[in-house]
């Protein structure tokens, strides 16, 4: 026996039934409960077992919590036991004459770059003035520098691509797409990389033209 449309409750036949969100819908039903756009497996969203295109699916909402008189005496209640905290580690390092510095990262940062300063101002001031003669300037001493260039990349040959895992089926009658999602076959054509949808449809290539999409299972048979 047929099942019912979930939108319109009339019998859902196998060549335009739409097998999703554990109902049965026609495919001009399957549309969006807002804006009520047709839908198909490719562009839909579920929520609550209900299509929705992407514009109007469902968003979820945060709660604000409120500053209710429970809430306020906490808050005070946690700042007084922050200030008791504070006086008592005061008076315990009070007198010692110096604080601990923790040896954070930032702090490491900070001591390299200023060693790195320090070690730049003793080069400046240990560099050997050169004093010039009057009229006449030695030529500096030509450097050589030897460039390697840098070695070729070397090339990976393609990978082949893999095999086809899906099953082959054969056309028993033609076959016209009746939306954009669909493809036409006719009766002998073979069909390859097919993948079950629902009892009702498939998804598969047409060997001969090389055009894919979604197809009746009862309009083709297995190979």
């Amino acid at each position: 026996m047929n099942p019912l449309c979930s939108r319109c409750n009339l019998v859902v036949y196998p060549t335009e039934k739409v097998n999703c969100l554990d109902k049965y819908w026609h495919k001009g039903c399957f549309s969006c409960e807002v804006c009520k756009m047709t839908l198909n497996m490719k562009n839909y969203k579920g929520f609550e077992k209900r299509p929705y295109c992407n514009a109007h699916y469902p968003k979820s909402s945060f709660t604000c919590v409120t500053d209710t008189p429970e809430n306020l005496r906490l808050k005070q209640q946690s700042k007084i036991q922050s200030q008791v905290l504070y006086r008592e580690d005061f008076e315990k390092n009070k007198g010692k004459g110096f604080s601990v510095v923790a040896d954070t990262p930032e702090m490491q940062r900070i001591k390299k770059t200023q060693d790195q300063i320090s070690n730049v101002s003793i080069t400046k001031t240990s560099t050997p003035f050169t004093p010039l003669v009057c009229g006449y300037q030695q030529p500096a001493a030509p450097q050589n520098y030897h460039y390697d260039p840098a070695p070729e990349p070397v090339r990976q040959a393609a990978a082949a691509p893999p095999p086809s895992a899906g099953k082959r089926y054969r056309a028993v009658y033609d076959y016209s797409a009746a939306d954009e999602d669909e493809v036409s076959f006719m009766d002998g054509d073979v069909i390859v990389d097919v993948q079950q949808i629902d009892e009702g449809w498939m998804y598969g290539r047409v060997e001969r033209t090389g055009q894919q999409g979604m197809l009746p299972a009862n309009y083709v048979e297995a190979i």
